[in-house]
C-alpha cells in the first residue's frame, strides 16, 4: 500500500512559532508518510527546512495566479491525499488548488487570525481579509491549543471539522548550548556575578505586547539593580521599542538582540523566561524554555495555562499589567531555589504533554481522521443505503444541570464506541456551551427548520435520557418531546428512547397523545428503572422494543481524588473529614421545608459529627435552594456552588459520609461510591431510583419532617461500615446500563 501524501503550502516569511511547527513537524512525518513542503519566498525559512532535510520547493511569485499554475505544474501527474495550509499565503494556495486537485483542505491556525496583523493597517486589510475568506471556505480545521478550537468554535466555524493538536518539541535530543557568559556577551551584554537575566523571544510586533513588559522593567529595577532584560526577536515595532527603552532610562539594563537562530543558548543563558502577549495559540517559545527548565512568567492567555499552572508549572498574569508583572519578576528575582523548582515542574510536564512524539502521533490521527470521512461522504454519494448518516440527540441539555450533562455525555461516548467517525448534532438551549465541551454540532432546541433538516439526513434520532415523557413540569415540556419522535420517524429516522424515566403522564388527552406516538414513532425504548416500565404499560405503549436499563450518568468515572481534595481545601476542609452534603433545589412548597433541612443539617452537625456541605447540581438554580436552608442555620454550612464537571462532582460526593438528596443524579453520583442515601422526593422518579437501588431512605417533600431526617440520617450513619456492600448494589445496576448501548447498536 502506497504512503499517504500530504502537500503543506505556507507563505514562506514565516519567523516565530509556526515556522518551527511546521518544520519540525514534516521532518519527524516523513518517516511515516510523503509530506512535501511548498513556500512562496525564499529565504530564512527555506534555508533552514533544506539544513533540516525537509523535502521543499520554492515557487518565488507576487502573484497568485502564477504560483497557482507553478503549482499545478508541480503537482501535475501526482497524486495528493491531503492539501494542508499554514497562514494567509498557504490558505489562499490552498482554496484555488482545490478546484483543480480532489483533495481535502486542512489549515492549521497558529495564531487568533484577527490579531496576526495588528500594527499593520496595509496588511491587514489586504492579507487579513484574504485570510478570512479562505478560512471560511477551507474543509477542514486544526487548532495548535484548546483556545484556538474554542476560538473558532465561538467564531461559528464547522465544530465537527476541528480538531486541535499541541505543538511539540524534541526532549530527547542532547542539547548543545554556549556559555551562558559567551552567549550573551555575542548579543552585546555585558553581566556581572549575581545579574538576574530575564529574557522573551518575541516577534516585535504589537501583539506581543514588549512596551508592557519595558514598563515592568523599569518599575522592578527601581528596587532590584541586577535585573537585566534580553529580547530576542524582530519586526515593525523595533523602533519604538528602542525609543521606549531610551525614555524609561533602561538602554544599559536591555538588549535587543533581533533574531536569535540559537534560542537553546539564548533560553540556557537567561534566569527568567517571559511572555506578555495579547492573544496567543500555543507559543514555542514556551516548551523550548521549558526544555531548558526555566520558570516562566506569562501572560494568561491562549493555550498557554495548559501547560502554565498559576503557581505551580509557572506564574500567570492578566495582560498589560505591568505592576503584576514587576511584582513577579522582583520575586522569582530574589529567589533563586523558587526559579529552579518552577522550572523543574514545568520541564516535567511538558515533556510528558508536548513533546514531538505526540505531536506528530496526534497530526497522523487527525490525517486518518479526515481521510475516512472523506471516504464516507463517497461511499454515501455511491450507495443509496448510506445515502442517510449522522446522530441527532435530543434531551435537556444545556441548562446548567449536571444530571442530563452527565446523561449527554454517556450518550455520546456509546455512540463514538460503536461508530468513531459518525456525525453527530445535539439539540440544545445553550448551544455554544454543547459545541465547546463536547466538539459536537448543537442546533438550539426550538430552530425546528434546522432540526428538521439535520433529521431528514441522519440515520438515527435518540431521545436522551431523563424523565422527557412528563408533564408534572409542563404540558409544552411533553409536547415538544413527542412532537420530535414523531418528526423524526416522519424524516426517516430509526428512533431510540435511551436509558429514559417515563411520567407522570397527567390527563387522558395527553396520556393518548403519549401512547399514540411511541407507539407509532418508536423502534426502541430502553429504560433506567422498573416503574418506567409499569408507566409505559399504563398508557398502552406495546409496539416499541422495550427494555430496562439503567440511568446512562452511572457509567461515567469519577475525576481524580486530587481534584476534589483540593476543591475541599481550597475550601478550608479537611479532605478526610467527615461530611453530611446536601443537594437542593427549589420547588412548591420548598421554602416551608427549609427550616426543616436546616435543623437537620444542624442535628447531623452537633450530634453526629458531621460538617454541613451544600452542593448544586444544576448550577443555574440549586444555589437558591442552599442558600434558603442555610440561612435558617445559626452556624451555616459550605456551599460549594458553580461545579459543573458530573466527574468532579462523583468525586466530590465520594468524599461524603451521608448525601440527602432531592436531586436524581445527586443520588446516582453519590451511590458510584456506596454512599449512604436519603432522598426527599419532589417526583416519583427519586422513590423510583431508590428502590431500584435497593439501599437508602426517601420521603415527598411535602410528607418531610425534622424527625423523619434525624431518624433517617441516623440510619444512614449505621450503614457507613457497608460501604462496600452498598457499592455491590451499584455495581449490579451498572452492568445492567449496557442495554443502553446494545439498542442503539441494533439500530444504527
Amino acid at each position: 500500500m502506497s504512503k499517504m501524501r500530504v502537500i503543506h503550502l505556507i507563505g514562506g516569511g514565516d519567523t516565530g512559532g509556526a515556522k518551527t511547527h511546521v518544520l519540525h513537524l514534516l521532518r519527524e512525518l516523513n518517516h511515516s508518510i510523503d509530506a512535501q513542503l511548498v513556500c512562496f519566498r525564499r529565504g530564512e525559512f527555506s534555508d533552514d527546512a533544506q539544513r533540516m532535510g525537509v523535502p521543499i520547493h520554492v515557487i518565488e511569485s507576487g502573484n497568485p495566479l502564477t504560483g497557482l499554475r507553478e503549482l499545478r505544474k508541480l503537482l501535475e501527474g501526482q497524486r495528493v491525499d491531503i492539501i494542508h495550509c499554514h497562514g494567509a499565503r498557504g490558505n489562499l494556495m490552498g482554496n484555488l488548488l482545490k478546484h483543480f486537485i480532489k483533495a481535502p483542505v486542512v489549515t492549521t491556525v497558529h495564531s487568533d487570525y484577527r490579531l496576526d496583523y495588528l500594527g499593520r493597517p496595509v496588511a491587514r486589510l489586504s492579507y487579513g481579509t484574504t485570510n478570512l475568506v479562505a478560512l471560511r471556505r477551507m474543509n477542514y480545521y486544526i487548532g495548535v491549543s484548546d483556545n484556538i478550537t474554542d476560538l473558532l468554535i465561538q467564531r461559528n466555524f464547522h465544530v465537527d471539522r476541528i480538531e486541535n493538536i499541541h505543538n511539540g518539541i524534541d526532549f530527547t535530543t542532547p542539547i548543545n548550548c554556549v556559555p551562558r557568559e559567551e552567549f550573551l556577551r555575542s548579543i552585546g551584554m555585558e553581566v556581572k556575578p549575581g545579574d538576574v537575566v530575564a529574557g522573551i523571544v518575541a516577534r516585535l510586533s504589537p501583539v506581543k505586547d514588549i512596551p508592557t513588559l519595558l514598563r515592568a522593567m523599569k518599575l522592578a529595577c527601581e528596587q532590584e539593580p541586577r535585573l537585566k532584560l534580553a529580547i530576542a526577536g524582530d519586526g515593525e515595532d523595533k523602533d519604538k521599542l528602542t525609543q521606549l527603552t531610551e525614555e524609561l532610562g533602561l538602554s544599559d539594563r536591555v538588549c535587543f538582540a533581533g533574531w536569535v537562530k540559537d534560542v537553546n543558548s539564548f533560553f540556557n543563558a537567561i534566569d527568567i523566561a517571559l511572555l506578555t502577549s495579547l492573544s496567543e495559540g500555543f507559543p514555542y517559545s514556551l516548551t523550548e524554555g521549558a526544555r531548558m527548565h526555566k520558570a516562566t512568567i506569562s501572560t494568561d492567555v491562549g493555550g498557554i495555562p495548559a501547560l502554565i499552572k498559576d503557581g505551580e508549572t509557572g506564574i500567570l498574569f492578566t495582560p498589560r499589567d505591568e505592576k503584576a508583572l514587576s511584582r513577579h519578576l522582583l520575586n522569582l528575582a530574589g529567589d533563586p531555589e523558587r526559579r529552579r523548582e518552577l522550572g523543574n515542574r514545568l520541564y516535567e510536564k511538558a515533556r510528558e504533554e508536548y513533546s514531538i512524539e505526540s505531536m506528530v502521533r496526534r497530526q497522523l490521527e487527525i490525517y486518518n481522521r479526515i481521510l475516512e470521512r472523506e471516504a464516507r461522504k463517497e461511499r454515501r454519494c455511491k450507495t443509496r443505503k448510506e445515502r442517510r448518516d449522522g446522530v441527532v440527540v435530543c434531551g435537556a441539555y444545556g441548562h446548567g444541570n449536571a444530571g442530563d450533562d452527565a446523561i449527554l455525555k454517556s450518550i455520546l461516548h456509546s455512540v463514538r464506541e460503536l461508530d468513531e467517525y459518525v456525525p453527530i448534532t445535539v439539540l440544545a438551549k445553550n448551544t455554544l456551551s454543547i459545541k465547546e465541551r463536547y466538539r459536537v454540532n448543537a442546533v438550539y432546541t426550538f430552530n425546528i427548520p434546522k432540526i428538521l433538516w439535520h433529521m431528514r439526513g441522519a440515520r438515527l434520532y435518540i431521545n436522551g435520557g431523563g424523565t422527557l415523557i412528563q408533564n408534572a413540569t409542563s404540558h409544552r415540556s411533553l409536547w415538544y418531546y413527542l412532537f420530535t419522535l414523531w418528526a423524526a420517524k416522519r424524516c426517516g429516522c430509526k428512533v431510540a428512547m435511551y436509558g429514559c424515566g417515563i411520567g407522570p403522564v397527567n390527563g387522558k388527552r395527553n396520556i393518548k397523545l403519549a401512547s399514540w406516538v411511541l407507539n407509532s414513532s418508536v423502534d426502541s425504548i430502553t429504560l433506567r428503572e422498573p416503574d418506567s416500565v409499569s408507566e409505559l404499560g399504563r398508557y398502552g405503549v406495546n409496539r416499541p422494543s422495550i427494555r430496562l436499563g439503567s440511568d446512562p450518568a452511572l457509567v461515567l468515572k469519577p475525576a481524580p481524588v486530587s481534584q476534589a481534595d483540593k476543591l475541599l481545601t481550597d475550601h478550608g476542609l479537611d479532605p478526610e473529614g467527615k461530611y453530611i452534603c446536601f443537594l437542593l433545589r427549589t420547588w412548591w412548597g420548598f421554602s416551608g421545608k427549609a427550616p426543616v433541612l436546616a435543623a437537620a443539617a444542624e442535628y447531623a452537625r452537633d450530634r453526629l459529627g458531621l460538617t454541613p456541605v451544600f452542593l448544586s447540581i444544576n448550577s443555574l438554580q440549586d444555589g437558591a435552594a442552599a442558600r434558603a436552608v442555610m440561612d435558617k442555620m445559626k452556624k451555616p454550612g459550605i456551599l460549594l456552588d458553580g461545579i459543573q464537571s458530573p466527574e468532579l462532582l462523583i468525586s466530590l460526593l465520594g468524599r461524603m459520609s451521608v448525601v440527602v438528596s432531592m436531586r436524581l443524579h445527586g443520588l446516582i453520583f453519590s451511590s458510584l461510591s456506596g454512599a449512604p442515601l436519603v432522598g426527599v422526593s419532589y417526583d416519583p422518579k427519586i422513590g423510583s431510583f431508590i428502590r431500584y437501588l435497593d439501599y437508602g431512605e426517601w420521603i415527598d417533600l411535602s410528607a418531610v419532617t425534622e424527625e423523619w431526617l434525624r431518624t433517617a440520617i441516623d440510619g444512614a450513619v449505621e450503614l457507613l461500615p457497608k460501604r462496600q456492600e452498598l457499592m455491590e448494589k451499584t455495581l449490579r445496576l451498572i452492568e445492567v446500563e449496557k442495554v443502553n448501548a446494545q439498542a442503539v447498536k441494533e439500530l444504527l
